[in-house]
């Protein structure tokens, strides 16, 4: 019995603790799935905080089942690929949202486009969380994407765990 009020202590404690977003110095890590018309894969990415509402980051997507085009190609490592550097304005505290919670809009640069998103991380303790994200293109580089550059010219959604480093 001694064990399980400790326990329950230390993760009320914790949950007390949790902070979706610190501001200046903050470490933010994504893991989860990438979410599309045409492919699903993994997605990682970084956010460091800049200042108070600011962060910057680096955010990659691979693309592991993909359909066949129409003549049953499948897509090379480059087609299934994407790195993006990005830019993020993080809102929880604007929105008086509670510290456990951040809504954040922002705008990536990428291989294949401009782009932007708009994500949201709720921290169940000060180290874990969950994250989701929804992304679009705003300028493909290409005037006409067609074929597996659609790949990553499209609406995506991604959901995952994100962890305070």
């Amino acid at each position: 019995m001694k064990k399980t009020i400790t326990l329950v202590l230390l993760l009320t404690i914790g949950l007390l603790n949790a902070q979706a977003f610190k501001g200046d110095g903050d470490i933010k890590f994504d893991l989860g799935a990438n979410i599309q018309d045409g492919g699903s894969g993994i997605r990682v990415s970084s956010d460091f905080g800049l200042g108070e509402n600011m962060s910057f980051g680096f955010v990659t997507s691979y693309l592991l089942s993909v359909s066949k085009d129409n003549l049953g190609n499948t897509p090379d490592f480059g087609d299934r690929i994407d790195v993006k550097g990005r830019f993020n304005a993080n809102l929880g505290n604007v929105f008086q949202l509670d510290p456990k919670m951040d809504i954040y809009p922002g705008l990536d640069l990428g291989l294949r486009n401009f782009g932007a998103h708009l994500g949201f991380r709720y921290f169940f303790t000060e180290g874990f969380g969950i994250f989701t994200e929804a992304g679009i293109p705003i300028a493909s580089y290409k005037t006409n994407p067609i074929g597996f550059d659609k790949l990553n010219n499209q609406f995506v959604f991604n959901i995952g765990a994100s962890f305070n480093l």
